[in-house]
This record gives C-alpha cells, sequence and structure tokens, in this order.
C-alpha cells in the first residue's frame, strides 16, 4: 500500500500506514475522541488511494518547499524521472511546480488566499500528478493557510450622520461595517467607538459571518451645546502583527424630528433564479414613518453589503423595488444577504434584512480536456493500450453537475473511468494499418440537467506501419535535355520516389552513386538534393567536350532497416551556338598580296577560289552560308550560298581592273548567328609580272580608298547643296524680272529711262561712255557656253508727259532687247 498524507483540522494529526501504531498509543491517552480519530484515518487509507494533502502559508516566496511527493505517493524518483511525471491543472495558473529530479513539490507562484478563494474557508486548490508508461494519475491538495497580509478597510473615509436633539436615549444608527480580506483570526476581531461621551457601539454577527455595527446613544443630545461631534470609529483585527482601520464619523446635531422608519418585516426572504435577465423583479422592502410631511417621507439604499451584492442588485430609492442589475451566478454564490436601509429626511434609519436565494439552473456545458493523447499508435500494439486520457468536469451543481462520458461505438476501442472525472481510452482489439490507416474518435459527454447539455471532441488516431515497402521511382530510366553553357547549379529535373509505409518508413532520401565519366567523378558534373531529389548540374556543361551523361540516383527510406530502390539517369548535352565559324582557306596572313589570279580570258562561271570554313558547333548552329560582303567590282564575282565558291558571273573584259579585293562573311544558323569575314586579293592578269607591277601599292590602296570615297561623298553632297541653292536664286531673278516687264508693257503710261546724275548724256547723243557686261552660268558646262547681258540701266523709270512719242518707241525697242535671252548680248549706254 502506498503512503499518502491526509492533514484533519482538529487536532492537526498526520495519518499513514507506517505510523498506525502511533494513532493507536495516541487512542489510548486520549479516549474516546481519539479513537473515532483512528476510525477516520483507517477510513480515508481505503478511499484515498492516489491521493496527498499539503498545506502552505499564503505568499511564500518561489521554490519554497511543499511536500516530498515522491515519498509520500510511495514512488521513486526514477519512476517520476522515466513516467516523465508533470503537473496538469484545471486552470490558466500553475502555483505548484513538480522538481522530478527530487521527487518535491515547490511553489512555483507566489500565492495569494484572497484571490484564490476569496472568503472562502479552507481555501485549498488541487492538480493531478500523471505518470506515462504506464499512465497512472494522482491527485494533490494543496491547502493555502491564511496569513495576516491586510488590513481592515472602511468603505469611506468619513461618515456624516445628522440626528435630531429630540433622538431618545438607546436610539440605535447602522453604520458600514469594515472589510478585511483575511480570514480566520486575522479578519476583524473587534471595533471600538472613541469618545465614548454620548454614544456606544454594539457589533452583531450575521449568519454570513459578517458583523452589522449600531452607534448607541447613551446619552441626550443638546444642538445648543453642541452643534457637532466627531468620532472615529477602529476596526482591529487578531492577527499578529495586529491590523486596523479606522473612519471618522461627523455627526451633526438637527431639530424635530422624533419619528425613525420602522421596516414592516425584520427579515424579506425571496427566490431568484440564477443568469435572470436585468430588471427582474426580486423583491420590494416596505419601512413606515409615524411623522408627517417631508419627514415621515423614506428613502431605500443598499448599504452595509459587499461590492459583489452592490453590482447584482439594486433597489429602487422611493418604492423599495429590489430589482436584477447584473449577472447571477450560482457557482459563485449561492445566498445572498441584502441590508436595505430605510432613512427618512430627519436622519432616523431602520435596516431590513433581505435574504435572496439563488436557484440554479444547467447553464454550464460539459467540458472535454485531453490530459495525455497519443495520435499514432503501432498497428501490432495489443489490446487494452492506452492512447488518450481525457478530464471532463461541468460547473454546474448536484444533478446538473453529473456527467457522462462515452466514444462512438465503430472504433476498436473503448473508453474506462480511473479518477473521478478522468477516462482513458484503450484499444479493444487488434489493429490492421491496411485496411484502416486511422481512426476518428467522437468523445462525447453529457450532464444530468434538464434541458440536457452535452459536448463532443474528436481525436483522431493514425496507425504506424513496419517498414516493409522498399520506395518506388515512377520509372526506371530517366532522360533529360540540358543545354550547354548552363549556369552552375542549374535545376536538371526532379526525381520521385513513392514509398507505400507511412511516417518515418515512407521519408524518402535520394544519393548519387559515384562513379567517373571522361575521367572525372559524376559528383563533379552534377548533385542530387537528398531531401526533394532535385538534380542540379555543378558546372556549366560544354557539348564540344561532352555529349551526354549517365549515372544512377539511389532513394532509400528512413525505416529501420532501411529499403532503397536505383533509377538510372541520362542527360543529353543540347549544344548553343556559342563558337563562331573558323575560316580554313584562304589563310588570311600579311605577306600574301594576291589569294588568286584570272586570266582576262576567263568565262562566265570560271572558279576563282573556294572558301573553306567550320563551325564546331552541331547540328543547325554548324549549317553554313556564304554571302559577299563587299568587292570592287560586284557585277564581276558572286559567292556560292551554300558552298562558299567563288565565281565570275560574267565576261571578264580588257576594261576591268586589275586589282579586285572581296570582302566574303560566313555566317551560321544558329539563333543568334555568328559569323567570320575573309578577304580575297584576287588579279586579273594574264601573267605573274603585270600582278606584281599592279599590286605594288596594294595593300596602302586599301586605306587610300577608303579615305577617298569618304571625301568624295562629303563633295558630292556640298556641290548638290549648292546646285540647288544657285537653281532656286535663278528661278526667282527671273520670275521677278518678268513681271516687272509685264507690267511696264501692259502700262499706257509714257515712262522714260531714270538714269542717276553721274551717267546723264550732257551730250545729247544718247549713250553712256562705258560698258557693263555680266555673267550668268545656265548649264553644268557653263564655263564652255558662257553668255553676257548686259544690265538695263532703266529699271527705274520716271512718268512723262504721253506726247512724247520718240520716248515710248526707244523704251519698246528695249524692251525687245531684253526678251531675247538665249543669244549673248552686248548693251552700250
Amino acid at each position: 500500500m502506498q503512503l499518502h498524507r491526509v492533514c484533519i483540522e482538529s487536532d492537526y494529526y498526520v495519518c499513514s500506514f507506517g505510523f498506525m501504531m502511533d494513532c493507536m498509543r495516541i487512542t489510548a491517552r486520549r479516549g474516546r475522541w481519539q479513537a473515532v480519530f483512528v476510525i477516520l484515518c483507517l477510513f480515508m487509507l481505503s478511499s484515498v488511494a492516489g491521493q496527498a494533502r499539503y498545506s502552505v502559508p499564503e505568499e511564500q516566496a518561489e521554490g519554497s518547499f511543499v511536500g516530498n511527493i515522491a515519498r509520500d505517493l510511495g514512488l521513486d524518483v526514477a519512476r517520476l524521472i522515466s513516467g516523465k511525471a508533470r503537473i496538469i491543472t484545471k486552470g490558466s495558473r500553475q502555483y505548484v511546480d513538480l522538481n522530478r529530479d527530487k521527487g518535491t513539490l515547490v511553489i512555483k507562484e507566489q500565492i495569494d488566499r484572497e484571490e484564490l478563494c476569496g472568503k472562502t474557508t479552507p481555501c485549498s486548490f488541487s492538480f493531478e500528478v500523471i505518470l506515462e508508461n504506464p499512465i497512472q494519475l494522482y491527485r494533490v491538495t494543496v491547502e493555502v493557510i491564511d496569513i495576516n497580509d491586510n488590513s481592515p478597510s472602511f468603505p469611506k473615509d468619513e461618515i456624516n450622520l445628522k440626528i435630531v436633539e429630540s433622538v431618545a436615549s438607546g436610539t440605535r444608527f447602522s453604520l458600514e461595517s469594515a472589510d478585511d480580506p483575511d480570514v480566520g483570526i486575522n479578519h476583524i476581531q473587534k471595533y471600538t467607538l472613541k469618545p465614548a461621551n454620548h454614544f456606544k457601539l454594539e457589533v452583531q454577527s450575521q449568519p454570513d459571518g459578517g458583523k452589522f455595527i449600531e452607534m448607541v446613544l447613551q446619552n441626550p443630545l443638546d444642538r445648543e451645546k453642541e452643534e457637532t461631534h466627531t468620532l472615529v470609529l477602529l476596526a482591529s483585527d487578531g492577527g499578529e502583527p495586529h491590523r486596523s482601520g479606522t473612519v471618522r464619523i461627523h455627526v451633526t446635531v438637527l431639530d424635530a424630528n422624533d419619528n425613525a422608519p420602522v421596516c414592516r418585516q425584520a427579515v424579506y426572504k425571496a427566490d431568484v433564479k440564477e443568469n435572470s435577465r436585468e430588471g427582474t423583479l426580486v423583491t420590494t422592502v416596505s419601512a413606515n414613518d409615524a411623522d408627517k410631511g417631508i419627514n415621515g417621507e423614506v428613502s431605500y439604499s443598499i448599504s452595509h453589503v459587499a461590492r459583489e451584492a452592490k453590482q447584482i442588485f439594486d433597489v429602487n430609492v422611493k418604492t423599495g423595488e429590489i430589482k436584477v442589475a447584473g449577472k447571477i451566478d450560482y457557482e459563485k454564490s449561492k445566498m445572498y444577504q441584502l441590508n436595505v436601509q430605510a432613512s427618512d429626511h430627519g436622519g432616523y434609519t431602520d435596516t431590513c434584512k433581505v435574504v435572496i436565494q439563488i436557484i440554479d439552473e444547467n447553464d454550464n456545458v460539459p467540458t472535454i480536456q485531453l490530459m495525455s493523447f497519443s495520435n499514432s499508435i503501432s498497428e501490432d500494439s495489443p489490446p487494452g493500450t492506452t492512447i488518450a486520457v481525457v478530464n471532463v468536469d461541468d460547473e454546474d451543481s448536484d444533478g446538473n453537475g453529473v456527467v457522462k462520458c462515452s466514444i462512438n461505438s465503430d472504433v476498436p476501442f473503448k473508453i474506462e473511468s480511473s479518477l473521478t472525472g478522468y477516462y482513458t481510452i484503450v484499444t479493444d482489439n487488434f489493429l490492421d494499418r491496411e485496411s484502416i490507416p486511422e481512426y476518428n474518435i467522437t468523445i462525447t459527454v453529457s450532464d444530468q440537467g434538464s434541458p440536457l447539455l452535452s459536448s463532443s471532441k474528436n481525436i483522431t488516431v493514425k496507425v504506424s506501419d513496419v517498414n516493409d515497402s522498399p520506395p518506388e521511382f515512377d520509372q526506371s530510366e530517366y532522360s533529360r535535355t540540358v543545354p550547354e553553357n548552363n549556369s552552375p547549379g542549374y535545376s536538371v529535373f526532379t526525381l520521385s520516389a513513392r514509398d507505400a509505409d507511412w511516417g518515418q518508413n515512407a521519408r524518402v532520401s535520394y544519393f548519387l552513386q559515384e562513379k567517373e565519366i571522361n575521367g572525372v567523378t559524376v559528383s563533379s558534373l552534377v548533385s542530387v538534393n537528398s531531401e526533394n531529389g532535385v538534380i542540379h548540374a555543378v558546372r556549366s556543361f560544354d557539348y564540344e567536350q561532352i555529349k551526354w551523361l549517365e549515372f544512377n540516383v539511389t532513394a532509400r527510406d528512413a525505416g529501420s532497416p532501411p529499403l532503397s530502390s536505383v533509377a538510372t539517369v541520362k542527360i543529353i548535352v543540347q549544344d548553343q551556338n556559342d563558337n563562331p565559324p573558323q575560316v580554313l582557306y584562304p589563310v588570311q596572313t600579311g605577306g600574301s598580296l594576291v589569294d588568286e589570279m584570272v586570266p582576262r580570258s576567263a568565262d562566265v562561271g570560271y572558279l576563282v577560289t573556294k572558301v573553306v570554313a567550320v563551325d564546331v558547333d552541331s547540328g543547325q548552329n554548324a549549317w553554313l552560308s556564304y554571302k559577299l560582303q563587299k568587292a570592287t567590282d560586284r557585277a564581276l564575282f558572286e559567292v556560292g550560298l551554300q558552298n562558299g565558291e567563288i565565281r565570275t558571273i560574267r565576261q571578264v573584259t580588257d576594261k576591268d581592273a586589275v586589282k579586285q579585293r572581296l570582302t566574303v562573311i560566313v555566317e551560321d544558323n544558329g539563333q543568334p548567328s555568328r559569323s567570320a569575314t575573309v578577304i580575297v586579293n584576287v588579279a586579273v592578269a594574264d601573267s605573274f609580272p603585270e600582278v606584281l607591277s599592279e599590286f605594288t601599292d596594294f595593300t596602302h590602296d586599301k586605306e587610300y580608298n577608303d579615305n577617298l570615297t569618304f571625301y568624295l561623298v562629303l563633295a558630292l553632297a556640298v556641290v548638290s547643296f549648292l546646285f540647288i541653292t544657285c537653281l532656286v536664286v535663278i528661278i526667282s531673278v527671273k520670275i521677278y524680272r518678268w513681271r516687272q516687264s509685264r507690267i511696264l508693257y501692259h502700262s499706257n503710261l509714257p515712262v522714260i529711262p531714270y538714269y542717276p546724275p553721274r551717267y546723264s548724256d550732257t551730250l545729247g547723243t544718247g549713250t553712256l561712255p562705258h560698258v557693263y557686261n555680266y555673267e550668268v552660268c545656265r548649264t553644268t558646262d557653263s564655263r564652255k557656253s558662257d553668255c553676257k547681258f548686259g544690265r538695263a540701266g532703266s529699271q527705274n523709270v520716271l512718268i512723262m508727259d504721253p506726247s512724247s512719242t520718240g520716248t515710248m518707241q526707244r523704251i519698246q525697242s528695249e524692251k525687245s532687247i531684253l526678251d531675247e535671252p538665249d543669244s549673248p548680248i552686248e548693251v552700250g549706254f
């Protein structure tokens, strides 16, 4: 039997299997009550197997010792480590941590008893310790002992009372009590009122543990002697050290209100369902005041209750109706007591007690929490193997909180109950992964309330397999084409092998089998990614060096023992047009002036020479074509497009120049194409001495001819521009003169030539002493056929008398001379 520690609050003794004899001796000394205690110890030892209980003071520092769980549960530290012992809590906070190496429980997070339990005593929290292989559960309860860490405090710093001076001795005035979150001896133990000249203090205990404080008038008040009184109310707890809180009471003495309100009932009782909507009427309190008028008006307020109660209920100031103002939760509190104070305008009050019972409703859905779960199970697992531990809980009470847990019946599993609220799911039969690789289990939990509430959770269990299937490629041989000059790291293609196994057994890795290709290792040419089977080119391939390579790739799974298969991969290097044509003949050297000689008697089609070129590429990249790019006389030679033969295309004549220079371009058929140029010097002559004399300066003619061509083109452009400009000017002048002569011819007015003063005929002979000649170029051979015109000096005319007929006849004769531009004329004036 395992040892477990149980704390009994009456005598705080510890009973265990090892201390049974001590308990019996205690029984002998202490009599009948100790006998009952021993019987209780024996009963608890038989009913709490798998449980342990500890107690710790609150506010303990992190790492503080709680208890030796290994010793108390009868476990070895090695069992805690091998079973991966861990703590499972229901809430979001974990106050205690497990030290598996020492088998002890220590404080993980500082515990505040007031935050954890509030006023509830005793205060404790529970958690489970779970071990695996095999799975074991133990419940541990830790009681938190209160320490005096809070001081009493009043809701207000000051209390203002208005008391009529005529009030009789013995009149009671209720005061708001102080609040202390601590419990037990650390809670408020006494109240003290100072000074005690006119009032004394009476404290009454309430059923819920609270205190009802009243200040009783001992000696009559006299407003004329003393209008105000200041008192101090002191609340003290019983902890060590003592803590206290104070509130000042200011009493204002009034005149004339000698009747206090009186509640119609001393205690009001009401029932309300949890989750009632806001505004739901709970009950109505009422108080009578014998006074009349304003002194008889009674107002109601809730006072001297906990803050939670004020947030849940509200009272109408005038009518006394108590209604729901917040959310009511039966699980938080089953009963509330309200103190409704009835007050008149004279300062008299009476307190009506209202006890509200909360009726439980089935408003909480049962919850399911996976404590431990193995989503994979081997197909050879025996029946009874545990795959999951679940915890079910319902926050409702009584029958509403009783739950039932089950799973679907179409799976080879069953559910068994372990500890209270805990269930284990185990295998009920043998499993076969080839038939069913996975199972969907639905866990359903329902309570016994009305209406019935339920929830479900789905888990998936996969059946693992043994490694009995090797990887298989889609095909045994692969062939791919890669262009040459690829960049290093180029992805060629991806191998894929499938494994019918599952999990780690189906994880396939790829490996390259080493071998030599053309004297180099295959790993220096290609690589394979072990994870995804992608084959990369390690370096750039050159079709001219290697046209194809073949190697093997192994696919191996990760099972134990591993299985593998082999596939053959053949990579064909595709040629690219990366090499230009190379001219083999004629050889381009600087010492040869003449490559070929053509006799002048050569007929049409005479074979001058043949340009021979090769391309180290293959296919259409090596298909060569020949074109004549430039020639001294294009009408004399042609080049065969396919064979590169240079032939004459007409009869050679004596007028053909001796020196002929041909430029032949050789292009391949690649994309983009590459080319090479060859220069062929051909001599048209019948004898070698003639050729020698003509080709002495052949090497210099090339540069000279190139420069000469440039300057000839430039000169031609300049001459053409000047010619067009002159032509436009001449035409413009002609048109202008023609228009002037037409004006003179069609005019009926007499005109006479106008001569400048220095050229006037003083002798009356009608002539000038000088002759003026002008040149006009009319044709391209104008230097050989010049004509000279005399410019008429009568371009400016004067209008004269019409009777001067001699002048008109002279003008007409001059006009006839000007209308003959095609013959040279010499005019003298």
